[in-house]
């Protein structure tokens, strides 16, 4: 049997992990004295009204490598192959537990995938890798194919805010506090390298959207996999984006909240989309 893991970054639900037979292992999140597990001890809704109300940022830490070898020793045991489809080694050190926990098992049907993104792009990623077992393929194929696969799947974002990016440390105080000040809304995307980048600013929300879209028209869609807009909290920003993509044809096959290991950084009301590009 193929078994298909992925860490809470990738923001399934737990529904969800419970009807795909996904393995999960979760990214702890602490906030001020308390400790907190990741898609397990709260709704996104809750986690965004903890972040808005208190004045301590959030702070993950990735899984422990014991956590990896539990699901590894298991899978080794019952002659089981494991894809381990984890977020960007940029952004955390989860990859990095898996590889030292791969080490310890020393099972050579493990895959580890280094997903270099983040939120839904890993779903689709995943979504990818259940359809192809399902079909039987071959688990080492099915690696192959996502090492290829995830350098196409895209995310742009529009944040409404610049205070979760200085507080998280990715932008300077003063910066943020000028930015505030002049309404300026940054675009970000996750880079090829995994991390996030900045593909402009804008003023005003209406101009973000704007520029969201406009990035997304300059990409060739591959029509095989889905689009999803994307959103943290509140969805007045999302739902205006979706109008602006229904009018210009595009087909929306869901709409997703990201959760706290990448919307603590982001802040409430952003929006965005995930896709796949078309191979170049």
């Amino acid at each position: 049997m193929t078994r298909i893991l992925v860490d809470s970054s990738s923001d399934y639900g737990m529904k969800e992990i419970k009807e795909k037979n996904l393995e999960f292992v979760p990214i702890h999140i602490t906030i001020g004295e308390k400790d907190y597990i990741d898609g397990v001890d709260f709704e996104k809704d809750e986690f965004y009204e903890i972040l808005r109300s208190g004045s301590e940022f959030p702070k993950t830490s990735q899984p422990s490598p014991e956590a990896f070898v539990e699901i590894f020793e298991d899978a080794k045991a019952k002659g089981d192959s494991v894809i381990c489809l984890l977020l960007s080694s940029a952004l955390s050190g989860t990859f990095q537990s898996a590889v030292l926990a791969g080490s310890i098992v020393d099972y050579e049907n493990i895959y580890l995938i280094d997903s270099l993104t983040a939120t839904y792009p890993i779903k689709v990623l995943a979504d990818h890798a259940i359809r192809r077992a399902r079909e039987g393929m071959d688990p080492g194929n099915i690696a192959e194919e996502l090492e290829e696969l995830k350098s196409r799947v895209r995310l742009l974002a529009g944040l409404d805010t610049l205070e979760y990016l200085a507080k998280g440390g990715r932008l300077s105080k003063s910066a943020a506090a000028i930015g505030e000040l002049a309404n300026i809304k940054p675009i970000i995307t996750l880079t090829k390298e995994g991390s996030v980048g900045v593909l402009g600013k804008c003023i005003g929300r209406n101009k973000a959207i704007t520029q969201v879209f406009k990035h997304l028209t300059e990409i060739r869609l591959d029509p095989a996999f889905p689009l999803y807009t994307i959103y943290t909290y509140g969805t007045e920003n999302c739902g205006k984006f979706e109008e602006k993509l229904t009018e210009h044809g595009y087909s929306i096959d869901g709409r997703l909240q990201v959760g706290a290991t990448i919307g603590a950084h982001i802040g409430p009301d952003a929006f965005g989309v995930v896709f796949v590009a078309e191979p170049e």
